[in-house]
C-alpha cells in the first residue's frame, strides 16, 4: 500500500530564518510504516494480548506526527514485513525502491515508524542517502519543537541525550544546539564519538540536577497547594483527544488547541470554581501515544507526578476514532507505568468526547453500550459544542465534595453576611424573610459545603 502526495497538498511551514542564511522551504521527507505480520503484540508484563491497530490507523498517525514539525512529505508507504532484517529492517528490494524515491524527489529525510537499532538507522542512512528518523526520534523533535518552559526544554534534551547516547549515527548536532531535542534535521553533523560521548555524559549529569532542582521546586508548590485543600483534577488521554479544548471549555483558558499531534506540551494548572462552589485545580497535560519512548516518560515524570498525585484523574478518549480502544489501552498502560489503575473508578473518570461528531446511530450504539459495562458508566461530552459538560462537572463536583444535600437554615441578622456566601455555594431553592428579621433559606449544597457553613455559623454564633 503506498500513498503519494498531491503538490497542493504539502506541507507548507515556515522555516527558522537566521541571520545570515537564505530562507529555505521546508524539509522534503519520505515516510515508511513497516508493518510485522509476526509481531509480537501481547503485553510485556501481563502477557495478555494487545489491540492492534489497522495499517491505515498506523499510516495517518505517522503522516500527523510528521505534520507536526511541518516536513512536506512527497512519498508516503505502508510496508508489510514478514521478517525484519537485522541489517536495515527493511528488505533489499525495497530499501532499494525507496533510495530511488529519495534520489528522484530530493528528499533530505526518511522516517521509519518503527524504533531502530543503531546499526540499522546507520545502515539505512548510508543505503537511502539521507537522513533517518525512526518513531522515538520523531516525537523527541515533535517534543523539542513544542518546549515551551524551562522544564519542558530540559526534560525533552535530558530524553534527548540519552537517546542519542548509543546511536553512532550523524545526529549529533544537538550538542550544539540551545533548544532541547531538536536535533536532527540540521546542522555540522558528527564529530569524534567519545568526545562526544563524554560531553553526552556530562550534559546528561547536569540536565539531572537541573530537573531534581525543578522536581523540588513543584513539590513545593504542591506542598502549598494542600495547604489550601483544593483537590486537583488531571486530564490525560491519548494526542489529540481534545484535552486542551476540554481544558478551556471548562477553565475558559486559552490553552493552544489545535486538530494536531502534541499540539501542547508542557503543563498548565488552573483554578476551576464547580457549579456548587467548589473550588479545584485542574491541570492539562501532555498527551500519551503508542509505543510512547521509555526516554521521554523518565525525563518527563517530574511533570507528570502532577497526574500521580491529583485526587481524580479524566481519562479523555476520542471516541469517533476508529482506534479509540486501542489509544485508550495505551494510555491505560502508561497511568500503570506511573502507578494509576486505571480500573479504579473511584478516582479515574473515563470521558468520551467527540460525540458531535457521530451519527446518531453510532452514538445510540456506544452510549448503551457504556452504560452495560461493567465499570461506571463513561461520561460523554463534545468539548467543542459543550453537550454534556454540565454533567461531567456535575460529576467531579460529586466525586471531589460528596452528594448534595437538602439543607434548612435559620439566619439570624447577625449573620446575614453569609448570605451571599450560601447563594454562591449552593443552590437557593427558596428563601422567606421573617418577622423578626432572620430569614429562612431552603438550599441544595454539597457535603463539604455543608461542613462550611455549619463552621462559618459556629464561628459567628461564637464570634
Amino acid at each position: 500500500m503506498a500513498r503519494e502526495k498531491d503538490a497542493d497538498d504539502t506541507v507548507r511551514g515556515k522555516p527558522a530564518h537566521h541571520p545570515g542564511t537564505e530562507a529555505k522551504g521546508p524539509t522534503r521527507a519520505v515516510v515508511i510504516v513497516p508493518v510485522l505480520t509476526r509481531h509480537q503484540r501481547n503485553d510485556d508484563e501481563t502477557n495478555r494480548p494487545r489491540l492492534v491497530r489497522s495499517a491505515e490507523a498506523r499510516h495517518d498517525e505517522a503522516v500527523g506526527l510528521a505534520r507536526a514539525i511541518n516536513l512536506d512529505l512527497i512519498h508516503t508507504a505502508v510496508v508489510t514485513l514478514n521478517d525484519p532484517r537485522p541489517a536495515t529492517l527493511l528488505g533489499s528490494g525495497k530499501v532499494a525502491e525507496f533510495a530511488e524515491i529519495v534520489k528522484e524527489g530530493h528528499a533530505e529525510v526518511v522516517i521509519v515508524d518503527h524504533p531502530l537499532t543503531p546499526v540499522q538507522q546507520r545502515n539505512l542512512e548510508k543505503e537511502l542517502n539521507a537522513k533517518v528518523l525512526d518513531r522515538t526520534g520523531l516525537i523527541l523533535e515533535i517534543f523539542g519543537e513544542r518546549a515551551r518552559t524551562k522544564e519542558g526544554t530540559l526534560q525533552v534534551e535530558l530524553a534527548h541525550l540519552n537517546y542519542q547516547k548509543g546511536r553512532l549515527v550523524r545526529s549529533w548536532t544537538h550538542l550544539e544546539r540551545q533548544r532541547g531535542g531538536a536535533g536532527f534535521l540540521g546542522g555540522p553533523g558528527e564529530t569524534q564519538i567519545e568526545s562526544d560521548r563524554r560531553v553526552l555524559q556530562d550534559k546528561i549529569i547536569k540536565l539531572k540536577h537541573e530537573l531534581e532542582t525543578v522536581r523540588r521546586t513543584r513539590d513545593l508548590h504542591r506542598a502549598k497547594r494542600k495547604k489550601v485543600p483544593f483537590p486537583v483534577v488531571a486530564i490525560v488521554g491519548y494526542t489529540n483527544a481534545g484535552k486542551s479544548t476540554l481544558f478551556n471549555r471548562l477553565t475558559g483558558a486559552g490553552v493552544l488547541a489545535q486538530d494536531m499531534l502534541f499540539a501542547t506540551l508542557d503543563p498548565t494548572l488552573r483554578r476551576v470554581r464547580l457549579p456548587h462552589g467548589t473550588p479545584i485545580i485542574l491541570s492539562d497535560t501532555v498527551g500519551f501515544i503508542s509505543d510512547l519512548p521509555t526516554h521521554l516518560i523518565a525525563a518527563f515524570r517530574a511533570t507528570l507526578e502532577e497526574v500521580v498525585e491529583a485526587d481524580l484523574v479524566l481519562h479523555l478518549r476520542d471516541i469517533s476514532d476508529p482506534d479509540t480502544a486501542a489509544q485508550a489501552e495505551d494510555v491505560e498502560r502508561i497511568l500503570a507505568d506511573l502507578g494509576v489503575d486505571a480500573g479504579d473508578t473511584k478516582r479515574v473518570i473515563e470521558v468520551w468526547n467527540k460525540i458531535d461528531r457521530l451519527d446518531e446511530g453510532n452514538r445510540s450504539r456506544l452510549l448503551a453500550d457504556g452504560a452495560n459495562t461493567s465499570k461506571a458508566p463513561p461520561v460523554a461530552v463534545s468539548a467543542v459544542t459543550g453537550e454534556g459538560i454540565d454533567a461531567l462537572k456535575a460529576i467531579i463536583e460529586t466525586r471531589m465534595a460528596g452528594e448534595l444535600e437538602d439543607l434548612t437554615l435559620t439566619i439570624e441578622p447577625a449573620q446575614f453576611g453569609l448570605v451571599d456566601w450560601l447563594y454562591r455555594n449552593g443552590d437557593v431553592v427558596s428563601r422567606t424573610d421573617n418577622d423578626d428579621g432572620s430569614a429562612t433559606i431552603s438550599l441544595k449544597a454539597t457535603r463539604s459545603a455543608r461542613e462550611e457553613i455549619e463552621s462559618r455559623l459556629h464561628r459567628k454564633n461564637n464570634g
